[in-house]
């Protein structure tokens, strides 16, 4: 091929719509984080979803140097097309032949590449433009890649599904993507009010499986304005019409987690589970909610606390299985080791806790995440190890983040009751006025918060801890 040929080929490359000129990647930090994203955190496992999958895939495949994986993922986008897009192939054949296009073109099989760049550009023609068109079916498809690939990309999502609908105001399917884009970004600028196209969502189409995760999502919507009635009546019968829908079922575990009805949580989890037996995050939900489970016990009295000893381990034991899995599975999940750390802590298995104390301190954290950890790693020393020096240097070092949170609360008030104990037994206690000068020197002018049960834990006595509980 003469170079003036292969410019030209670079130049119908970039006109071409697909997953490589949408800039999925851009401001990514890690592929790995971002193929965790689309593989396991977003999950639509139905036919629909499936040709996007494989595109997905394949754009991954390519950046991992993978070509020929990524040529197998792209030949199976084909198939799934034809056997669910027969009457729409050739349009919605596009995204993937141009993706074809620039893996054989990073391949350096030129005449491959321009295979593919002549078939988009046949379809394309047909339209009277030559690589290029405006497509409801190619938006949607971006639509869908953008869903999943994360927060970072709903609003781009929406703006995809919009357009869709500008041509085909009453497609189910276009809806049914503006209502999950709207609904992700209520949680995230700019704020959406997604209750009303969640509901239009529905009517358009109510009894589609596929649609059954919309359901799913108002009824979410609805329990946070205290319309509980409505939807748990949308989640029974949502989990009820697609009950192997794992986006369905692991969004309805998480509306009757927030009730804290954890035991159908856990087994609405455990049913995605069954699905998805490798996804790090079920796991951690599961583990979760059993942790939740153990926190119930966090008033019960030491009399009581004998006659139910077993089960609180049982509980225990279940939380750390579905924990370290999850870790072994994906070890940058945020507080996974100090959730381990604290419940090890409960059961007494002191070095056990340190492991995933300094395993959680090792991880690269936020701020607020960063303060999380240094108030629980505090109440770790200063309750179950009995070390006042540390427990100080850990909320110390917590409050010296320069972030507001309910953490900034709790460590100052620990460390004004630490220095009022210490000034009650010696007002000369170079510690406890070293403590009041560096709270004043912080200006705290803000209220502590309500502090919870600061029980501790003797050894052999299987009580919750305040390094367990605190948040």
């Amino acid at each position: 091929m003469s170079e003036t040929t292969k410019n030209s080929l670079e130049n119908s490359l970039w006109q071409l719509k697909c997953h490589f000129t949408w800039n999925l990647l851009e401001g990514e930090n890690s592929l790995d984080d971002f193929e965790d994203r689309v593989c396991n955190q977003t999950v639509f496992r139905s036919s629909r979803f499936k040709a996007t999958m494989y595109n997905l895939l394949a754009y991954i495949k390519h950046h991992r140097g993978q070509n020929e994986a990524a040529l197998e993922c792209l030949r199976q986008a084909e198939a799934v097309i034809q056997r669910e897009h027969a009457d729409q192939a050739e349009i919605r054949s596009v995204v993937t032949w141009g993706n074809y296009a620039w893996v054989y073109y990073h391949m350096g099989r030129l005449s491959e590449a321009q295979v593919y760049v002549d078939k988009v550009k046949h379809v394309c023609e047909k339209f009277s433009s030559p690589y290029r068109i405006e497509s409801p079916e190619i938006d949607c498809e971006e639509g869908w890649a953008q869903l999943k690939c994360g927060r970072k990309n709903n609003e781009r999502a929406k703006v995809c599904f919009e357009k869709c609908l500008e041509k085909n105001p009453k497609n189910p399917e276009f809806t049914s993507g503006l209502a999950i884009s709207s609904y992700r970004l209520d949680k995230w600028p700019p704020p959406q009010n997604p209750i009303d196209i969640l509901q239009q969502a529905i009517q358009l189409n109510p009894d589609n499986p596929d649609n059954q995760y919309v359901k799913v999502l108002l009824a979410l919507k609805l329990q946070k304005m205290n319309e509980e009635g409505e939807g748990q009546r949308l989640v029974e019968e949502a989990v009820e019409k697609a009950p192997q829908a794992t986006e369905v079922l692991r969004a309805a575990a998480m509306l009757y987690r927030r009730q804290n009805d954890l035991d159908k949580a856990i087994d609405l989890f455990k049913k995605a589970l069954e699905c998805m037996p490798n996804n790090a995050y079920l796991h951690c939900q599961i583990g979760a909610c059993y942790r939740a489970k153990v926190h119930e016990y966090q008033n019960v009295g030491e009399n009581a606390m004998y006659g139910i000893r077993e089960e609180l381990q049982e509980l225990i034991g279940q939380a750390i299985n579905y924990l370290k899995r999850a870790d072994e599975l994906n070890g940058n999940l945020t507080h996974i080791c100090s959730y381990l750390a604290c419940l090890y802590a409960q059961l007494g298995q002191y070095e056990e806790a340190e492991h995933y104390f300094q395993k959680e301190f090792s991880k690269e954290l936020s701020p607020v995440n960063k303060q999380v950890l240094h108030l629980r790693y505090g109440n770790f020393q200063l309750y179950q190890m009995k070390c006042d020096n540390k427990a100080i240097h850990h909320f110390m070092e917590g409050m010296k983040i320069n972030q507001e949170s309910k953490e900034t609360e709790k460590m100052k008030t620990k460390l004004q009751r630490i220095a009022k104990t210490r000034l009650s037994k010696n007002r000369a206690d170079p510690e406890a006025l070293h403590l009041l000068a560096f709270l004043e020197e912080l200006n705290g002018k803000r209220q502590p918060a309500e502090e919870i049960s600061e029980r501790g834990l003797d050894s052999g006595h299987l009580v919750p801890s305040a390094s367990l509980t605190e948040e």
